[in-house]
């Protein structure tokens, strides 16, 4: 073991930022408060995210900045993000700064105001509220996110698609009706079905259609969000079962970009749209599709099922 790891954070797991005893023990034996976690973060940053106020407010004492900031943001952004709101209490209490510009205009404290908490700073002025578009962004996602409630979406895949129904969505893939297919054998075992990943449901919501396959990630590959996508946006998205979320952002035939619900993950110099979107749905991936097509469902039923019809794809390599 190199003389480095035996000063540093190695030893602390992504779940051990909450152990004062651990945090104090590894100061103690020379771990830097400002850098050497892994490479992703400082370690205010972590613990701004992931940690206790207990630990938040030992390490905001040892640092040389309250407000030294990674990849454009600081720690108390990071609480702010991932709604940690007695770290962010415990961060203003050692002196950050919930208004200091970053992230395309999203202090801390702008931040916190679209979110559940926005009496958490008192503000300098009323000009530094929400613009109407980002408030009824925020009102949205309030309304989004429980309307869909809690429900289980592993192995699930789906593309939600902007201002195209299911008939011209249907019409766009060149799918058929899989009046065939015995729907709850596939549910049972669909990896005994050769064909289980040419078969999808769709329905008609407000706003568009939603495409889904509870078993597979078709619905989120290149070949169907391509096809899909001329002249309007689709945001598709699979769980994989063996963790992680997958899937990709296409508008007008173009694949943009697939945009994860990580903090982390948010680009420094993301535009302030996807950063509110980001915040707003982070750890709720299916509204954040939803929200991005601008669909408005009103329950989980086209998500969950059963769908308005099952269709069968045409045979292709969907991964291009």
């Amino acid at each position: 073991m190199a003389a480095t790891d035996d000063v540093g954070w190695w030893i602390v797991g992504w779940d051990e930022w909450t152990d004062l005893d651990l945090i104090r023990a590894r100061l103690a034996a020379g771990a830097d408060p400002d850098s050497g976690v892994r490479i992703f973060a400082k370690p205010l940053h972590i613990a701004a995210e992931r940690g206790s106020p207990e630990v938040v407010a030992e390490l905001a004492m040892r640092v040389n900045d309250v407000d030294a900031e990674h990849r454009g943001r600081t720690a108390l952004w990071m609480a702010v993000f991932e709604g940690r709101v007695d770290n962010a209490r415990a961060l203003v209490a050692a002196g950050a700064d919930p208004w200091r510009l970053m992230m395309d205009g999203w202090s801390p404290g702008r931040l916190s105001l679209a979110g559940p908490t926005p009496d958490l700073f008192p503000a300098p002025s009323p000009e530094i509220g929400l613009s109407e578009a980002e408030a009824a962004t925020a009102a949205e996602a309030k309304r989004l996110i429980p309307a869909l409630g809690d429900f289980y979406y592993d192995g699930l895949s789906l593309a939600c698609v902007a201002d195209v129904s299911a008939a011209e969505a249907t019409a766009r893939l060149e799918a058929t009706p899989a009046d065939d297919v015995n729907i709850d054998a596939l549910y049972e075992a669909w990896w005994n079905i050769p064909d289980a990943d040419m078969i999808v449901g769709m329905t008609d919501v407000p706003g568009g259609c939603v495409i889904t396959q509870p078993w597979g990630y078709t619905p989120s590959t290149l070949g169907v969000v391509k096809r899909i996508s001329p002249g309007t946006v689709c945001y598709s998205m699979y769980a994989n079962p063996k963790g992680g979320i997958f899937g990709h952002i296409a508008r007008d035939g173009a694949v943009v970009a697939w945009e994860p619900d990580s903090a982390y993950m948010v680009p420094p110099d993301a535009g302030a749209d996807k950063i509110l979107a980001a915040h707003l749905y982070r750890n709720h991936p299916v509204a954040f599709c939803c929200a991005g097509a601008d669909l408005r469902l009103a329950d989980a039923r086209p998500i969950t099922g059963p769908p308005d019809i099952w269709l069968r794809l045409p045979e292709r390599d969907y991964h291009v």
